[in-house]
This record gives C-alpha cells, structure tokens and sequence, in this order.
C-alpha cells in the first residue's frame, strides 16, 4: 500500500497528494502571438458570389459545365420575366356579394395584384467556354439583385 498515491486525483503526482501551483511548461504567458498562414491544407477559399449555378471564386468561374478563368469573363443578363396587374378573385366574389346589399360593393372591383412570371438568363464566357443559367422572377426586385451581382462579377472580371 506505500507504493500507491495516497490522492490519485493530485495532478502533478506529489506522494501527499499537495498541489503545487505554478505555471505549467508550454502553458505560460507570455506567448508569441501565432502567424496567420491561411486557411488549412485541402479548404479551398470561399466563393465570392452566387448566381444561379455560377459560382464565382476569387479567381475562377466554377460552372457545372467546368471551371473558367475569372480574368476577361464576358457577361450577359436577358431579362425574361413579366409583371402582370390583375384583379384577385377574391375582389370578385366581394363584389357579387356586396352588390346585393348596396351598390358600393363595386368598389371591390378596383382592387389590382401584381404577379411576376418568368426569369431572369445569365450567361458567362470565359477561356473559350460558354454557360448560361436561369434564376426565377420571384418579383419586380428580382431582375436588380441579379443585375447588382452580375455588375459586381464583372467588376472582378476587369
């Protein structure tokens, strides 16, 4: 039994189980602050942007059809979307209902929705490739955010 620690629990192993407290070897202050040398080995850099299936990197193009030089890209947006102003349904039936009780019930049919349908083609080529992609019209703003994105790729492309 005196071959065994008495506290099995002492961190530095002192016989009677007393804690010395000082600073640990490698663990000391002060430290030298530790260089940045870039992200670790085999993480490829973050994209810089996103349109659609394009990817657009720091350097290249990353497309499914493969990866471009970013340098001397040529880009070209075609709008294909439309925006459409009807009257809702709802209106109508509004004003069926309320003709029968007074006549202000017309009132209802000036009520308009605005509905966007279509999308929005953008095409890159670069190195002697060629892609294009569609993003969907989800309403009037969405032909400017991919206008904004695709002045900003082009800007890098310069």
């Amino acid at each position: 039994m005196s071959d065994q620690n008495p506290n099995p629990y002492a961190a530095d192993g002192d016989p009677n189980g007393a804690y010395q407290w000082g600073p640990v070897p490698g663990y000391g202050y002060p430290q030298q602050p530790m260089p940045y040398v870039g992200p670790p080995a085999g993480f490829a850099p973050a994209p810089l942007l996103s349109i659609g299936d394009i990817t657009v990197m720091t350097d290249c193009i990353v497309t499914p059809s493969g990866t471009m030089p970013l340098k001397g890209a040529v880009w070209t947006v075609t709008d294909m979307s439309r925006t459409e102003e009807r009257m809702p349904t709802a209106a109508v039936v509004l004003a069926i209902v309320f003709f029968v009780f007074c006549l202000l019930g017309l009132l209802f049919l000036l009520m308009k929705e605005k509905v966007t349908t279509g999308y929005i083609q953008v095409t890159v080529t670069s190195g002697g490739r060629h892609h294009s992609t569609v993003v969907p019209a989800l309403g009037p703003h969405t032909f400017h955010m991919v206008m904004g994105q695709v002045n900003y790729a082009r800007s890098l492309s310069a």
